[in-house]
């Protein structure tokens, strides 16, 4: 049957609590339907989809931002040098709003800037923001909660330790995955184990080093100065870094770079230097991203679940908006995991 003018005009001014009342449903129900939740049984979705169908009702996004306040958008803000680390967060977030009526925005900022918190609030208002997903060390600055609670804003912020509440927190266990990791070279037989540390300032960089103290404390084995050497989370520095372990009287026989592309830069230095990996000199990365089975030999290293953490960082953030209890549900503390790969073997001698 073709549709009039009229019937046009009627439908268009449908909302969701027509094809709520019509479908004999709640409206979070329709609302889970419209965003595509599993959390439904295939009947009611049927139902609520066929009433759907037959009224030609189409959501009104820009009528829902109005009634909010609010655009659908969610943003993503960070300051860090480890650009895989902010794809992988991005790859999980849009994992969580694929089917949604939620978008991504994206925003770098310069976290020793003297108007970075006046940037990060103008973003926030001026794109009438949903809500935000901050990055490590941006989001180890706990000023930013009472910026995004003054501003409206809905925030979750991700570390490597827990900094706030479980709704505006995800997390990694980084010191105990790190001590892991330092356990298996010292099972390997290694004692004179190196470091290669994060940037300062970063508490990832903390927690991953208070983890290798402690697994060395543990076992009873001393941590010379000279064993620590500072990386910026950059392939250039864990170059750098290893010329200088390697440089040691008594160099190490075993390194822990902090994140992976310094473990790559450790790799490389060895290679110029002759040194054989994992015969002479053992490697543990931390991350696991992709660049650790594109070398040779691949890396072991402790995979840091970035992807599936942004993705619970969206779900606390929309979860409501889409009919969910999400922001319960979604955990806050994750687990690294070591993955041994052929960078590590006995030490020698």
């Amino acid at each position: 049957m073709t549709k009039t003018p009229r019937d046009e005009g009627a439908t268009a001014k449908l909302t969701i609590n027509d094809i709520a009342r019509m479908a004999g449903v709640s409206k979070k129900t329709v609302s889970r339907v419209i965003n595509r939740s599993p959390l439904l049984n295939q009947e009611t979705r049927g139902k609520v989809e066929e009433i759907i169908r037959q009224t030609g009702y189409v959501p009104n996004p820009q009528a829902r931002a109005l009634a909010l306040g609010r655009n659908f958008l969610i943003g993503l803000i960070y300051d860090n040098p480890n650009a895989q680390m902010v794809l992988s967060m991005q790859k999980g977030i849009l994992e969580a709003l694929h089917g949604t009526e939620f978008e991504l925005v994206v925003r770098p900022v310069d976290r020793g800037a003297a108007m970075v918190m006046e940037d990060i609030h103008n973003f926030v208002t001026r794109q009438r923001l949903f809500g935000v997903v901050v990055l490590p060390p941006l989001s180890e600055n706990d000023s930013l909660s009472k910026l995004f609670d003054d501003a409206g804003c809905r925030y979750v912020r991700m570390g490597s330790a827990l900094l706030d509440d479980p709704e505006h927190m995800v997390a990694s266990n980084d010191r105990d995955a790190v001590a892991d990791a330092v356990r298996y070279l010292i099972a390997q037989g290694h004692r004179r184990i190196g470091l290669i540390a994060g940037p300062h300032g970063f508490r990832s960089a903390k927690e991953r080093r208070e983890g290798f103290e402690m697994a060395l404390a543990e076992a009873g084995i001393s941590l010379p100065r000279s064993l620590v050497a500072d990386g910026q989370y950059t392939f250039e520095s864990g170059v750098s870094a290893s010329e200088n372990l390697f440089d040691l009287t008594s160099p190490p026989t075993a390194i822990f770079a902090s994140n992976d592309e310094m473990a790559a830069g450790v790799l490389y230095a060895a290679r110029l230097r002759g040194i054989e990996v994992p015969e002479q000199l053992s490697i543990i990365g931390f991350d696991d991203t992709p660049l650790t089975t594109r070398v040779w030999p691949p890396l072991t290293t402790v995979r840091w679940p970035i992807a599936a953490m942004g993705r619970a960082a969206a779900l606390k953030l929309i979860g409501t908006a889409i009919g969910e209890e999400a922001e319960v549900s979604e955990p806050s503390l994750f687990s690294s995991t070591l993955i041994r790969r052929s960078s590590v073997a006995p030490a020698s001698g």
